[in-house]
């Protein structure tokens, strides 16, 4: 008798449900956040079951990789995709989870993907860097406001990064207001030396990769771009067509239609909103540094405005990198533009 498990996953616990062919629940039980225990529960079904199915919540890293060390097959439910029945009179802890097992059993479960345990650090090293530069941002726009608000005048953001403690002091600025800039450039100062720290150390990690010379084969993409998106896409051939990839990307429309007409918008966050973030920038690289990616950019913008100019060009970008990784060859710009 063939089972299913699945796996309603919280912060402190979790709710463990496994069901045989026709949907009876076989053993239902409330755990603790604990490997020991959810393995001891999972053990007695374990020649039976066919599957494991655990929401994709923010802290799933520990029992995925516990459970297939142990060699079970694990599936990760993408949430998003996943809309019971509204019309349902009660919905709880152990009816999701027994409706994970169920959509498995038929089949019909939207799955995310397992990022390679060896890989993850390094993927998410990657991610700290980008919190860790829109904090450094935040400090810096913080003092371009003190220095406005007192002065008049306007800093850019460069010198900002250049100011010292004495410079500060120099501008004449109450007794108050000079402590809270103080303050300000003192964390960005100690963000920047942390970013340098993680930016060296992924440098060590990705520079001798083909696919990261691939990336830098684009106009608009340099080491940090290429890191992104290399690290966040992992092994392209998990998109099976490029439409998938530019979706997951965030570059293509979300649009819900009915008779040829416009009925509203799906979820436009659905994909990765870091490939979403590193094509836009690269977009904005390229038009500054590429003809033909320019010229494309202005027939856009003519055609529409400049937001959807960027995004199309970053839809163009998006494109190109996948083929380029696919087919191992670096950028063609003759095939990219035409």
């Amino acid at each position: 008798m063939n089972k299913f498990s699945g796996i309603d996953l919280h912060s402190n616990n979790s709710v463990v449900v496994v069901s045989d062919d026709a949907d009876r629940v076989v053993y239902q039980r409330r755990l603790p956040n604990d490997p020991v225990q959810i393995r001891a529960a999972l053990a007695p079904h374990r020649e039976d079951l066919v599957g494991v199915v655990i929401e994709a919540t923010y802290n799933w890293y520990w029992l995925v990789d516990q459970l297939m060390n142990d060699g079970y097959r694990v599936h990760l439910a993408n949430p998003a995709a996943i809309r019971q029945y509204e019309g349902l009179k009660y919905s709880g802890d152990f009816t999701d989870a027994a409706h994970l097992a169920q959509l498995l059993r038929l089949g019909l479960l939207p799955e995310g993907y397992i990022y390679p345990a060896e890989e993850r650090p390094v993927r998410d090293l990657s991610r700290k860097r980008i919190q860790l530069v829109q904090c450094r941002t935040a400090q810096i726009l913080a003092i371009e406001n003190l220095f406005s608000r007192h002065s008049g005048g306007q800093m850019q953001g460069e010198r900002v990064k250049r100011l010292d403690e004495t410079q500060v002091n120099q501008f004449g600025f109450a007794p108050d207001v000079t402590l809270a800039m103080q303050a300000n450039l003192a964390v960005m100062q100690t963000l920047q030396e942390e970013i340098e720290i993680i930016e060296k150390r992924l440098m060590e990690r990705v520079k001798l990769r083909p696919d990261y010379a691939l990336l830098n084969s684009v106009p608009g993409i340099g080491p940090v771009l290429a890191t992104t998106i290399m690290l966040e896409t992992g092994t392209i051939s998990r998109f099976t067509k490029v439409g998938n990839f530019s979706s997951y990307c965030r570059c293509v429309d979300s649009r819900r239609e009915s008779n040829s007409r416009k009925k509203g918008e799906g979820n436009t966050k659905n994909g990765n909103k870091y490939l979403a973030w590193a094509f836009v920038e690269a977009a904005n690289f390229a038009i500054r540094s590429c003809p033909e990616a320019r010229r494309f950019y202005e027939r856009k913008k003519r055609a529409r405005n400049g937001i959807v100019a960027i995004k199309a060009l970053a839809h163009k970008l998006a494109r190109a990198c996948y083929h380029m990784l696919r087919e191992h060859k670096p950028f063609d710009i003759t095939r990219c533009f035409g």
